[in-house]
């Protein structure tokens, strides 16, 4: 299973599945992460809890907490297609963390 994580643009072909927020990702992911080879992340998703933005970064945190946690599993192909240019730094900085934890 691919994912697309992006509150606005379509996944670029019928490969992927394609989630609009944290939340159906979260749901997605936790009964699927076995099957889950690639996953692609946009940073703005125009998604808040109370006052605060939760955006593709923090998605990326909570999944290298999830594989520092469970070290024995190896994680997806992760992407980065945000626009959003000094967020994809960070992001990418991200999935390196949890690159580095696999190998």
């Amino acid at each position: 299973m691919k994912i697309f994580l992006d509150d606005i643009r379509d996944a670029p072909d019928a490969t992927w599945t394609v989630v609009r927020n944290p939340n159906e990702f979260s749901a997605l992911f936790a009964f699927n992460f076995r099957e889950v080879t690639e996953i692609s992340f946009d940073h703005d998703l125009g998604f808040f809890k109370y006052d605060e933005e939760i955006t593709g970064y923090h998605v990326l945190c909570t999944l290298e907490t999830f594989y520092a946690t469970y070290p024995h599993l190896t994680p997806p192909k992760l992407h980065v297609h945000s626009a959003n240019s000094g967020a994809r730094k960070k992001m990418e900085l991200a999935i390196q963390a949890i690159e580095r934890r696999a190998t």
